[in-house]
Formats: C-alpha cells, structure tokens, sequence
C-alpha cells in the first residue's frame, strides 16, 4: 500500500511538470516583430581605401632593405573611416562613420543593424563613402521592393560585385 501511494505521488508531480512544460511551450505567445512590419537588416564588413597612399620605393631605399623584404611599394596599413546612409522613403534610418578594426586600423569596418518598417511598398536608398573624397558618395543605390508582413530583407555590400545588393 506505501508504494502504492508513493507511485501515485510520483505520476501526481511527473504529470503536473508535464503540464506546466506544455502550457509555457506555447504561451505567452512570442512574435520577433509586431503585426503589419517588415525587417531591414542591412550588415557587412568591408575594408575602406588606405590613409595614406602607397608610395614607390626608389631604388637606393630597395637596396637598403633586407634581401628578404624587398618590394618595390610601401604601404601604410591604416584605413580610413566608412561613411554608410540608409534611407528608407526618402528618410534616412541610418547614418554612421564607421571605423576600421584591428590593432592598426587596418582591418574591414562592420555593420549590422536591423530595422523595422511597415510592410507595403518602399523605396530603400544605401549610400557609401570609403575613400577620401569629402562630398558625396562612392556608392549609391536606390532599390523598390514590396515588403510582406513579417519579412526580411537583408542589405549587403560588396566592393568587387559593384555595391549593394538587396535580398
């Protein structure tokens, strides 16, 4: 009779975890994003122009280096900022200077950054600047997309495929 009841207790405690496991598995109900928006989600790592322009040895600084480091070029390694605009419908959502990475500043500068808009219809506008102009953009593309509720679209860019893309 004592395990009986013990066994009892046991299924008891077992079926009242199960069922405690089982309500919050579903409830409270969790959304990413709110009913009616859409996600922009514009991320990349990309490395900028030097600071400094590479310069070409003469020959008498050639001859003076190591038989193993000669070069005909010498190159600092810093790089300078990103300049990167998101803008969309006309109003900007994003707008930054990004710095490079690495102990020398020689490294790619990195984004990413989401952002929610109402589904429907837009009209998105990335622009970047990786050189030292100091107006305007070296980059610059406008895409129309139709965004669905709930959808993602993820904005790239790519230096040698020629700028942003928009999946």
């Amino acid at each position: 009779m004592h395990n009986l009841l013990r066994y009892a207790g046991q299924a008891i405690f077992l079926a009242v975890i199960a069922a405690f496991i089982g309500y919050f598995s579903s409830h409270p109900v969790y959304r990413q994003m709110p009913e009616g928006m859409a996600q922009i989600k514009l991320s990349f790592a990309h490395g900028a122009k030097r600071l400094v322009d590479c310069r070409k040895l003469t020959s008498k600084e050639i001859a003076k280096l190591p038989a193993n480091e000669r070069r005909p070029n010498t190159c600092a390694r810093e790089r300078i900022p990103i300049h990167v605009q998101l803008a969309v419908d006309g109003e900007i959502l994003y707008d930054d200077v990004l710095q490079p990475t690495g102990l020398s500043n020689d490294g790619a500068a990195q984004t990413y950054r989401k952002f929610l808009v109402p589904a429907g219809a837009h009209t998105i506008s990335a622009r970047l600047t990786d050189s030292k102009r100091s107006e305007g953009f070296d980059y610059e593309s406008e895409h129309r997309v139709t965004l669905k509720p709930l959808q993602n679209l993820a904005v790239d860019f790519k230096a040698d495929t020629g700028g942003f893309s928009f999946n």
